[in-house]
């Protein structure tokens, strides 16, 4: 559903996937112990100085240039002054004036979503409210997260609904997945979303803090029924910040918006000016990976798979790396139409996403390889998936021991095929009338005949050729 009278952009923060922090030598993951994993340079300290990681660097331009931005020239950190709790030596590095990146794009299906900028800055403290932030009394912060590198992401204000939000943010993460800098199981993606609708005048409130992109469409729906509530109510929307609470699902006023000129930005005087020259792009250029936009093509056009399969395959790098190990054992079509439909299928059923997917690209070989091969059905074929998720197993003794081989022999499929016909005179006479339910019917008591083990589509032909 489109909201052609609301205007969103998005700021989205993405932890890069380094294993020490941006400026100093303190790693990223590990001790859970609140302030064990800081130092000096992290908290600010005086006569601390600090250093460029050169691989949090590499990862940012990679998504420059995935994102079709132009690179800046050369690389200016500034210090963003505020006084909170969560920044220790009360400013945050950032990029202002000369971002990494900029003007660049991001495609959902025909629509181009601007990129105004893309930045690094160091994130900030962990903050903990224990009766919740508009209730508690104190804040306890946790240094362990401040100095994790961070890069920025802002669009221009070109989504029109909290479903293109959505859609942005799981493109986004997608892109972050094959560029390989960023820890889809336990890294931190947020957004701070801009949103307006034109019965407030388009008065830009920002919602801060909305955590992955399941919970952004959540997010912005209640924040644009709140606006349209106020103005309903005779209320004047205000320019100001909102925290997202997900627990309750509602938007809570933080304070009036600020400017970037209250930030008092000003380069900072510890980091000097770094060239990004034509030699470093273009090696990480010819280092980039396959992107998913770019697979979707190679499938479509080289592979000849139908093209709603190469987009879904293609848009989670899990399904995808899979997939192509598969296809290159079996038919790719067919392989295509099996992990997209049938893999997908057993891991909703079981409540699973790609990263708890069980089922191994050996196993799916056999088993397509079967399908192809027309030594079980379809249907056996989906049972075996299922019984997959619950752990490897050799499919080909599976089926020998079952006794699950596929019924192909011509002569016992007409066989069956006669005695459902004699067994029901009345299906037959609907069937010769027109009524492909009888026809339904009669394949389905084949079917059962041969427990499962006949081709729908052989029995289907046999009955039509017996019949007529």
């Amino acid at each position: 559903m489109m909201h052609t009278d609301v205007v969103i952009g998005l700021e989205v923060h993405v932890e890069l996937d380094t294993m020490t922090k941006l400026f100093c030598s303190c790693p990223t993951k590990g001790s859970e112990s609140p302030n064990t994993r800081c130092c000096d340079v992290c908290l600010g300290m005086p006569g601390s100085k600090p250093v460029l990681n050169s691989k949090a660097l590499e990862y940012a331009l990679r998504l420059c240039l995935a994102l079709k931005c132009n690179v800046s020239k050369e690389l200016v950190f500034s210090r963003k002054s505020y006084f909170y709790p969560d920044m220790a030596k009360n400013y945050q590095i950032s990029q202002y004036e000369l971002p990494l990146g900029a003007k660049g794009s991001l495609t959902l299906g025909a629509k181009a979503v601007n990129i105004k900028r893309v930045h690094m800055e160091e994130d900030p403290a962990a903050l903990t409210h224990p009766s919740g932030m508009h209730t508690s009394s104190f804040v306890l912060v946790d240094y362990n997260r401040s100095g994790n590198p961070l890069v920025e992401v802002v669009t221009e204000p070109d989504l029109a609904s909290p479903e293109e939000a959505r859609e942005f943010m799981k493109k986004l993460i997608t892109i972050l997945s094959y560029l390989g800098i960023f820890d889809v199981k336990q890294g931190i993606i947020k957004a701070d979303a801009n949103v307006s609708i034109k019965a407030g005048n388009y008065q830009r409130v920002e919602v801060k803090n909305i955590t992955g992109f399941k919970d952004i469409e959540r997010a912005l729906q209640h924040e644009v029924e709140r606006q349209k509530r106020e103005v309903k109510e005779g209320k004047k929307i205000m320019a100001e910040t909102r925290s997202w609470d997900s627990d309750v699902g509602i938007t809570r006023s933080l304070r009036l918006k600020e400017t970037e000129e209250e930030y008092g930005y000003i380069f900072d005087p510890d980091l000097v000016l770094i060239d990004i020259t034509p030699e470093m792009i273009a090696k990480i250029q010819s280092s980039m990976p396959e992107l998913a936009e770019q697979r979707v093509v190679r499938y479509i056009n080289e592979w000849k798979i139908a093209p709603i399969d190469a987009e879904v395959i293609a848009s989670d790098k899990l399904l995808s790396d899979i997939f192509e190990h598969v296809a290159s054992h079996v038919d790719k079509p067919y392989a295509a139409k099996w992990i997209r439909r049938e893999l997908i299928r057993v891991l909703n059923y079981q409540g699973k996403e790609m990263p708890q997917n069980p089922i191994r690209a050996e196993e799916l070989i056999m088993l397509i390889t079967l399908l192809q091969q027309k030594k079980i059905t379809e249907n056996t074929g989906q049972k075996i998936m299922e019984l997959l998720m619950e752990g490897p197993f050799n499919i080909v003794e599976y089926v020998r021991k079952n006794n699950l081989e596929a019924v192909s022999d011509t002569g016992v499929l007409e066989r069956l095929c006669r005695e459902a016909i004699a067994e029901h005179p009345a299906a037959v006479e609907d069937f010769r009338s027109g009524s492909d339910k009888s026809l339904n019917f009669l394949v389905g008591k084949v079917m059962a005949k041969s427990k499962g083990k006949a081709s729908p589509k052989e029995v289907n032909e046999i009955i039509k050729k017996l019949v007529r």
